[in-house]
């Protein structure tokens, strides 16, 4: 199992990017927003404020187009974030490019220790579908990696939201088996943290004591609590997370600033 070391204080310091839904042309834009821009920018913002990162957990709409392209520009970009990485698929995400850009590296590697923790990454998505599924691989992947984590504290990531974020237009395209998920994760009680994107925004709430967190896309933004498609005016950001060796987990969201477009709502669903 790989297992990633730490500096002296052995807490682990996780920064996630998600939904950067680039194209394979440099200046692609999704709703009006050149969204190379963005991430770019959004990694000036991590370099800034990050001096020391432990893993860099890209989660999910990497592409917005699935092609090669975007995966090395994606690859190329985030490289400037000195810090081992880890990716999984989304729903506009294709795998056989995703993994042709990959090649050779860990960065698709699903299971990694790190600290006093075990992340557990996850691969939601249905081919040519909005929605996402966690099928019986994936499941069986999940409880043997709970099995066999001992005393580690775990957080389990993907791309999907596995509850209502408030948004109603979200409501169906969400994972479509969420008690799945539950069912062998409520059996382990050093799940700690559930993480994801997909819903371009912010989500921080507990079930059963397990932290469930969403996060910014480092592009276009979701309005929260919308009940039909709507793009916010709030800023492209990422989140961080402190993991702590107690199990406890310290987190934030940071947006970057002087940024503006103008949406195009030609575009009217996601």
């Amino acid at each position: 199992m790989p297992r990633l070391s730490t500096h002296a204080d052995s807490s682990v310091l996780l920064v996630q990017l998600s939904d950067s839904h680039l194209f394979a042309e440099a200046d692609g834009k999704l709703l009006g927003m050149d969204t190379a821009d963005s991430l770019q920018r959004v990694i000036e913002r991590v370099l800034e404020e990050q001096p020391r990162i432990d893993l860099l957990l890209a989660s999910g709409d990497l592409s917005q187009d699935g092609s090669l392209a975007s995966y090395q520009r994606f690859r190329q970009m985030s490289a400037a974030i000195d810090a081992p990485a880890r990716w999984f698929p989304g729903n506009h995400d294709e795998r056989a490019p995703m993994r042709e850009a990959c090649a050779g590296t860990d960065l698709l590697d699903a299971v990694v220790d790190i600290g006093a923790w075990r992340l557990i990454l996850l691969d939601r998505t249905i081919p040519g579908a909005v929605p996402g599924h966690l099928d019986d691989a994936q499941l069986h992947l999940l409880e043997e990696a709970l099995e066999d984590a001992a005393q580690r504290h775990v957080l389990v990531s993907f791309h999907h939201h596995p509850v209502s974020i408030g948004c109603r237009w979200m409501e169906p395209i969400g994972v479509r088996n969420p008690a799945a998920l539950f069912a062998v994760t409520d059996r382990f009680p050093q799940v700690r943290a559930l993480l994801w994107g997909h819903v371009h925004q912010e989500f921080d709430q507990q079930r059963n004591g397990v932290r469930l967190l969403a996060s910014p896309s480092t592009c276009v933004q979701f309005a929260p609590g919308s009940e039909a498609f709507q793009v916010d005016r709030l800023a492209p950001g990422y989140r961080w997370l402190r993991l702590n060796d107690d199990g406890s987990l310290e987190t934030g969201v940071s947006r970057v600033t002087g940024i503006d477009f103008v949406v195009d709502y030609s575009i009217k669903g996601y």
